[in-house]
């Protein structure tokens, strides 16, 4: 069943603004916000786990996903990223069966067949994302340098491995806001026009 509700899910690059321009679309279409499932620490101590797994992306799942634990009941580990996708999902429909602003989440994909959807990518100039994303954090340069390193990297990754996509293309997103060059509270009245070209509403 198609939800009825408005819906909107953004895909950021690290430090593109989000975290104010999607809580702002979501209060004015009245509709929840809902932010990442792995946040920028949660990101961190998955990458400090340690060497037990072969990959970053393979400690990463391990600490974010299933735990090793599920072994025990000989299931592989292809077998436990398809049971992750498929929580993912659920999880998610769940989550926006009254309508919401979604970020990240694999939304874009996952919700590609909800014709009311609008999906959207903030991108900006590399430089002016660590700064947002420092400022925004409370952390400095140096240390937003290697989450956006970091998150750009990984988030694409756990996309293509979960849901066989890739986000840094714009193949899936109806909208692609610039916010280097768009100010944020201009990204959301991007995004409300948008809203409403798209599904031919108002509100």
């Amino acid at each position: 069943m198609s939800i009825d509700k408005p819906l909107v899910t953004i895909f950021e690059t690290y430090g593109s603004g989000a975290p104010v321009v999607g809580p702002a679309v979501a209060e004015a279409l009245g509709v929840p916000w809902i932010s990442q499932a792995y946040s920028s620490e949660d990101l961190e101590a998955a990458e400090g786990r340690g060497a037990e797994e072969e990959t970053f992306l393979g400690r990463m799942l391990a600490t974010l996903g299933r735990t090793a634990a599920s072994a025990d009941v000989g299931v592989f580990s292809g077998q436990l990223e398809m049971l992750d996708a498929e929580d993912a999902v659920r999880e998610l429909r769940a989550h926006v069966a009254e309508g919401g602003v979604v970020l990240g989440r694999n939304a874009t994909v996952i919700l590609a067949d909800e014709p009311r959807a609008l999906h959207v990518k903030l991108d900006g100039p590399l430089e002016q994302r660590i700064a947002r994303g420092a400022e925004g954090a409370g952390i400095d340069l140096a240390h937003a340098k290697a989450r956006q390193a970091r998150e750009d990297s990984a988030r694409a990754a756990m996309s293509q491995r979960l849901f066989n996509w890739d986000p840094r293309y714009p193949d899936h997103f109806d909208l692609v806001i610039n916010t280097g060059l768009v100010s944020l509270p201009m990204a959301v009245q991007l995004i409300l026009a948008a809203y409403r070209l798209k599904t031919e509403t108002d509100f």
